[in-house]
């Protein structure tokens, strides 16, 4: 039905009669998002206090030990050096034979006409002075034949190369043949890389 008046509001110009608006919804979103940006970023400055402080800690604890890390390092190295040295005699003695075992030796493979009278052992081998007893004629054949059974013994074979009748003189006091015998230490090739000897 049409309308007892005239109706002369101007649409545009009236308010929003709204229960809720929409400029209310617009601004709640935008507070929305900036508390969420905003608790983001404490959450990021939280986050990086923390990792100063856990900086801080690790600086002061590597502070803390830093001079007994200096004095184990310092050990270590003194450690590393004396090792170094008993190496080094332990490889000279072991390299050397034991003249306790080589006199032994010797003493249990002497023939009875020769005798024992001196023994020097040097790193250029080893030297032994020998009386023969025996008719003169007779004496250099058993030198010869004492130096052919020195070669021929295994347990000397194993630390000496090459034996030498490097001396042989009658002893004008004693009227025995006196002889000296040198025995060469044997080349020993090291064993191979990676090989424990």
């Amino acid at each position: 039905m049409p309308a007892w008046h005239p109706d002369f509001r101007n649409a545009a110009r009236l308010p929003d009669t709204k229960v809720v608006r929409t400029a209310f919804f617009v601004n709640g979103v935008a507070v929305v998002v900036a508390l969420v940006m905003g608790g983001w970023c404490a959450y990021q400055a939280y986050e990086l206090h923390d990792l100063h402080r856990q900086i801080a800690q690790a600086e002061e604890q590597i502070a803390r030990d830093r001079k007994p890390s200096d004095q184990a390092i310092a050990l270590y190295k003194k450690f590393q050096a004396e090792a170094a040295r008993i190496a080094e005699i332990d490889g000279f003695v072991t390299s050397r034979p034991l003249p306790s075992v080589l006199i032994q030796r010797l003493a249990q493979t002497l023939p009875a006409n020769v005798a024992l009278d001196g023994f020097e052992l040097r790193d250029t081998g080893m030297r032994l002075s020998v009386s023969i007893r025996g008719a003169p004629d007779r004496a250099s054949g058993h030198a010869s034949d004492y130096v052919e059974q020195l070669r021929g013994d295994a347990v000397l074979a194993a630390e000496f190369g090459d034996v030498a009748l490097t001396s042989l003189a009658r002893n004008p006091q004693t009227g025995r043949l006196t002889a000296e015998i040198a025995l060469a230490p044997k080349v020993k090739t090291p064993p191979p890389a990676g090989r424990k000897s």
